[in-house]
């Protein structure tokens, strides 16, 4: 983050996979470089066996990128990061996940709590992997 700021929005970090949402500086859109980096200094801090290209098999080797379009699209991928642990079997609802940015943006009244059903059906068809 020193050398690339960015701003973690939402994140939720699984055994597999990890989904976050970032807010880059104004006129900067490297997203690439970024996660380059992070997974970099990731790799380079554990033992994993090496691929053919000589690359430690932690990470894919692509990641998939979704320009936020208004507040209602920001608030459904919140929504559907949070809701990812359920979604997976992991626990039984958001709150139980200690990995996840959803307690503090609860706190701040930024994203749902799931209360209501309407919430986990739209997010349970959400079709974002």
């Amino acid at each position: 983050m020193a050398r690339r700021p960015f701003q973690i929005d939402a994140i939720v970090i699984l055994p597999d996979y990890i989904h976050c949402i970032w807010t880059l500086p104004e006129n900067d859109s490297d997203f690439s470089t970024r996660w380059r980096l992070i997974k970099r200094d990731f790799s380079s801090r554990m033992s994993a066996p090496l691929s053919t290209r000589g690359e430690k098999k932690i990470w894919q080797r692509r990641f998939w990128e979704h320009l936020i379009r208004d507040e209602s699209d920001l608030q459904s991928h919140m929504d559907y990061i949070h809701y990812n642990p359920v979604k997976h079997g992991y626990v039984r609802r958001p709150e139980e996940w200690k990995y996840s940015s959803f307690h503090r943006l609860v706190a701040k009244g930024i994203c749902s709590n799931f209360q209501g059903k309407a919430v986990i059906e739209n997010v349970e068809n959400m079709k974002l992997e």
